[in-house]
């Protein structure tokens, strides 16, 4: 008997209609000869309204008091779907996380999973019901209950699928599967049938918000077969694996909003400097992503990086407060946008960076930063460009004249 792990994201269970409609998919792979577990989120707002009541209350409240809050929000959820399962004549439990297994480091509000003690699901799964549990959350050492994170379900349902040694996990969405671009902003993208873990990786890590890209990473060093689908029809969706069928050069286009850029001009040109910085950011867990430093001349060298844009006005503090960092001025721009094109091909190919620099250059869109790595290109450009420079990007890589992609 195959195992099938389900996860329904929060606009799939916000409504009685839509918890129905993923308890009729629950039940018909139930149906099909499956053990079946559902990992759902909180219903549709639910965890903004949340934040909004918790900042009600104040500011800097704890986060262990904030995982407490905000961990209802699923509960909420399974609770509601296992009685839908019901009504459907199916037999079903409701599990929290923490009943479920998941264990978690302490760092609340951003939890990681450590293991997953399956014994429960087991049990349950052998007296022939399907398992509803709460994604998101987990308990750490102390018995404290943890979150992990925005997009956190996703990562909850591919730890279970590991633990339990499942088929699949396939992933149910608002969209049915992974496009060229997010369909909403660029004209003409399409779906892909398949991608592989590093390119979805990418794709998730640089702003395309399909798939948390901690799950990704936990699939693809367990060896998880995902698959992404719509929820509210019956279409195949897009399979994430080791290796896809072809090897394209572009996969796709992502965009991150969720960027500001630190700059320090007239740092000293002296061995150390940089090293002064980042490692203090790093001690104040601040995650730096692209850098950039200029060749020095007349002694002096400058500095700019990204952080997320939450992160800040925090970075500006800490680097004001080392007294042994000099610089001729300090300050930070929220105002950019990070645009990235993946693929597994780019590898062995070239050209491609020039090609994405050509159509931005056409397009009228000034290149701030740039960085590269195997499979990905990504560069800083203004925010108010950002819609123009995917439009632009797609056109070229996967339009029908003058396509990379395939």
């Amino acid at each position: 008997m195959s195992l099938m792990v389900l996860k329904f994201g929060g606009t799939s269970v916000g409504s009685k209609e839509r918890l129905f409609h993923a308890a009729a998919i629950a039940k018909k792979n139930w149906q099909q000869g499956h053990q079946v577990v559902v990992v759902v989120s909180a219903q549709g707002d639910t965890t903004d309204e949340l934040l909004e009541k918790a900042a009600e209350i104040g500011r800097d409240l704890p986060p262990r008091e904030m995982d407490m809050l905000l961990a209802t929000g699923e509960q909420i959820s399974i609770a509601l779907l296992a009685m839908a399962l019901h009504q459907l004549g199916c037999p079903a439990v409701s599990l929290t996380g923490w009943q479920a297994g998941v264990r978690t480091d302490s760092q609340h509000t951003v939890a990681r999973v450590r293991f997953v003690e399956n014994a429960r699901l087991k049990e349950e799964m052998e007296k022939g019901k399907i398992v509803v549990v709460a994604g998101f959350q987990g308990l750490d050492e102390q018995k404290d209950i943890t979150t992990i994170g925005r997009g956190g379900s996703d990562t909850t349902a591919v730890a279970l699928a590991a633990a339990l040694g499942a088929e699949k996990c396939i992933i149910y969405t608002d969209v049915d599967g992974v496009y060229t671009a997010d369909p909403r902003m660029v004209e003409g993208a399409r779906k892909l049938d398949d991608i592989t873990y590093d390119e979805m990786l990418e794709l998730a890590s640089m702003g395309a918000q399909v798939l948390h890209n901690r799950s990704v990473e936990m699939a693809k060093r367990h060896g998880v077969p995902l698959e992404v689908r719509s929820s509210f029809t019956d279409a195949p969706g897009t399979v994430v694996k080791e290796e896809t069928m072809e090897r394209r050069t572009v996969s796709g286009i992502a965009r991150d909003l969720d960027v500001a850029v630190i700059s320090l001009t007239g740092t000293a040109d002296v061995p150390g400097i940089a090293y002064q910085i980042f490692d203090r950011l790093a001690k104040e867990k601040i995650s730096v992503d692209m850098i950039v430093q200029s060749a020095g001349e007349n002694g002096c060298k400058h500095i700019c990086f990204t952080v997320e844009k939450r992160q800040g006005e925090r970075a500006l503090s800490i680097i004001r407060e080392q007294k042994d960092v000099e610089y001729a001025s300090l300050s930070m721009d929220p105002e950019v946008s990070k645009i990235s094109i993946v693929g597994a091909g780019m590898a062995g190919s070239s050209g491609v960076a020039s090609d994405m620099f050509q159509a931005l250059y056409e397009a009228g869109i000034n290149i701030m930063f740039i960085a590269t790595s195997e499979i990905k290109v990504s560069v800083i450009i203004r925010s108010q460009d950002a819609q123009r420079a995917m439009q632009a990007l797609h056109d070229k890589f996967f339009g029908e004249k003058d396509s990379m992609a395939r």
